[in-house]
C-alpha cells in the first residue's frame, strides 16, 4: 500500500518566524495518523507502531511522538496500556475530531475561507519562497503527477502541496491555519469529488494536477500576481465544480 509521511520535507528543514517546533510537529504527527486510522490503515484493535519507529520514519523526537499521541487519546482515536503500547480504540470516535463527517455545504463553507486566506498566502510565498520549499511542492506534485494513487494518498500530497505553500510564506499563522484546518483542508479527503462531479477520477485528478502545476510554476518564477491568479482560479474551480454537483 502506497505511504506518504512528513519526510522527506520535514517542517525542521525550515521554519517560519516564530514557528513552535514541538507545537507543530506534533500536531502534523496526529493529523498523519488520524488519517491512517480513519482510512482504515490502521485498523480498531491494531497496536500503532512503536514509538522509535515513528521517530525514525518521520524524523521527529519522542517529545513529539508522545504529544501527538496523546492528542489522539483526547479525541478517543487510540488508548495506551502502559507497558504494552498504544492501540486504536476498539470503536474510534471519529466524531471527536472537529474535522470529520463531511457534507458538501461545511466543504463549499471550507473552501470559500481558504479562497480568502491561500490567494494571499501564494502571492507572499512567490515572494519569499527559498529552494527547499521549491523542491517540497515538486516532491507533493510528483506524487499527484500519477493519475493511479488512491484517493488517501492524493489527498495527503494534496494537502502537503498546499501547506508548502504555507511554509513558503515564512508566518508561521498561515501553517496554523493550515494545519488547524487538518483533513478539511482537502475536499477529495472529505468527499468523493470525482464521483460527485461525475467524471473519471483519473481525468479528475490530471486537471487538478494541470492547476497546481501552475501554482507552482508562478510561486517558482517568484510572480506574484500569477501565483495569486493561478490559486484562485484553482480554488474557484473546485468551488463550482462541488456547486455543480450540488444543484445537478
Amino acid at each position: 500500500m502506497s505511504t506518504f509521511t512528513i519526510e522527506p520535507c520535514n517542517p525542521l528543514h525550515r521554519r517560519p518566524k516564530g514557528f513552535n517546533q514541538s507545537r507543530n510537529l506534533s500536531s502534523i504527527l496526529a493529523q498523519v495518523l488520524t488519517e491512517r486510522i480513519t482510512s482504515g490503515a490502521l485498523e480498531p484493535g491494531q497496536r500503532l507502531p512503536p514509538e522509535a519507529q515513528v521517530m525514525a520514519e518521520h524524523g521527529v523526537s519522542r517529545t513529539v511522538v508522545r504529544e501527538a499521541i496523546s492528542q489522539l487519546q483526547t479525541r478517543g482515536l487510540v488508548i495506551t496500556k502502559h507497558g504494552v503500547g498504544s492501540f486504536v480504540s476498539d470503536t474510534p470516535d471519529f466524531d471527536s475530531h472537529p474535522n470529520s463527517s463531511a457534507s458538501l455545504e461545511e466543504v463549499l463553507a471550507v473552501i470559500e475561507l481558504r479562497i480568502s486566506i491561500e490567494v494571499e498566502a501564494a502571492g507572499f510565498a512567490a515572494q519569499r519562497r527559498n529552494p527547499q520549499h521549491l523542491v517540497c511542492m515538486q516532491n507533493a506534485l510528483n506524487i499527484l503527477a500519477d493519475p493511479t494513487i488512491s484517493r488517501d494518498v492524493a489527498a495527503a500530497a494534496d494537502r502537503e502541496f498546499h501547506r508548502q505553500i504555507a511554509m513558503a510564506t515564512d508566518n508561521r499563522y498561515f501553517v496554523d491555519i493550515t494545519d488547524h484546518l487538518g483533513i478539511d483542508l482537502i475536499p477529495r479527503k472529505r468527499l468523493n469529488s470525482a464521483a460527485l462531479n461525475g467524471g473519471d477520477r483519473i481525468e479528475y485528478g490530471l486537471r487538478l494536477h494541470r492547476e497546481h502545476q501552475a501554482i507552482y510554476q508562478s510561486i517558482a518564477e517568484g510572480d506574484l500576481s500569477a501565483a495569486q491568479a493561478a490559486m484562485h482560479l484553482h480554488l474557484s474551480n473546485i468551488r463550482e465544480r462541488l456547486r455543480h454537483a450540488t444543484f445537478r
